[in-house]
């Protein structure tokens, strides 16, 4: 039942920004290749999530935003909560996000550069 209520968020959109040695640039094409999850793209990291997620920590309907940054290394940094519905629940999140094995980091040039992602989910009612 718990995978019905998180396939909603499978459809909203992640927001990617660039960060090139501290300044910040949003690139629309070119040469950028993103940065990839286990050899595949969000969905692979949606899967990770679903996967690790302690469901029953959320309490109640309601959409969190988790921002954080993938490095020139690929790890997981900066980790905030744009939005969340209680604290039990947003630790959860940062639990989680911890726990996330490295990314290969996008890349421009064929350079590493560091990303935010800002990735959404929507908890449903039970």
């Amino acid at each position: 039942m718990k995978w019905i209520y998180m396939l909603a968020f499978l459809f909203l959109p992640v927001v990617v920004s660039s960060q090139i040695q501290g300044e910040d640039e949003v690139y629309l094409s070119g040469d950028r290749i993103e940065a990839k999850f286990n050899g595949g793209g969000i969905e692979n990291f949606s899967k990770f999530i679903r996967e690790h997620f302690d469901y029953s920590k959320v309490k109640k309907p309601g959409k969190m935003v988790a921002a954080f940054t993938i490095d020139t290394d690929g790890k997981v940094k900066n980790i905030k909560l744009v939005e969340f519905i209680d604290s039990e629940s947003a630790m959860e999140m940062f639990r989680v996000l911890n726990l996330s094995p490295k990314w290969e980091p996008a890349k421009r040039g064929g350079k590493p550069i560091s990303i935010e992602i800002q990735y959404p989910m929507v908890f449903k009612n039970r």
